[in-house]
């Protein structure tokens, strides 16, 4: 028996372990937005790909990294906020013939499906509402860390995600196609657990 013993405490280690993780394995986390960065850029003419800043993005991203198909996300994006770090355009895009906030000051992002890609990438699939008009979006996410953080000392969950969207899709197509219609999209998140 003393020498079974030896030979069964790495089993049970290792099933007490798994039987952990299993059950803490999908946690909902709540986005930081001081450590949330939107940024979207767009063709200007062919000459360059402007940018602009969306700051204060709130929401929840449940993650379980054992059935991440299983994971959701839910965000709201404050385009009120929107800073082109030119105040003239800044005002523009604000305007009703831009992103009209003054009527819809938040843009929604729910995922329907999330498909992992293998190497900690995902394909989040969702829709986007912006503008009152809700469109399907495809956001390419690649999961940074996950882990305890250590300056919060709680759980946490770091992506970063890349898309694109055709900005007429939600009634704002002023000069376009001379201004870019396709709008690429630069998102980093950190989120902890609540």
């Amino acid at each position: 028996m003393k020498k079974i013993i030896p030979l069964l405490l790495p089993i049970i280690t290792a099933s007490v372990l798994y039987s952990t993780a299993s059950h803490a394995a999908a946690l909902d986390y709540q986005l930081d937005a001081a450590h949330t960065s939107i940024v979207v850029s767009w063709d200007h003419f062919g000459f360059s790909h402007p940018t602009a800043d969306i700051p204060g993005a709130t929401g929840k991203i449940n993650f379980d990294p054992q059935h991440p198909a299983t994971s959701s996300v839910n965000v709201s994006i404050p385009v009120s906020n929107i800073d082109t770090h030119v105040p003239a355009l800044t005002k523009e895009f604000q305007g009703s013939e831009y992103f009209d906030t003054t009527k819809y000051s938040t843009a929604t992002f729910t995922s329907t499906k999330v498909i992992p890609r293998g190497e900690h990438k995902y394909d989040v699939q969702g829709n986007l509402t912006l503008k009152g008009i809700t469109k399907p979006v495809t956001l390419h996410a690649t999961l940074n860390k996950i882990g305890e953080h250590a300056m919060v000392k709680k759980q946490a969950v770091g992506f970063d995600a890349t898309g694109t969207l055709k900005r007429s899709d939600f009634g704002i197509d002023k000069y376009v196609p001379a201004v870019g219609d396709t709008i690429a999209l630069s998102i980093s998140t950190e989120a902890y657990a609540k």
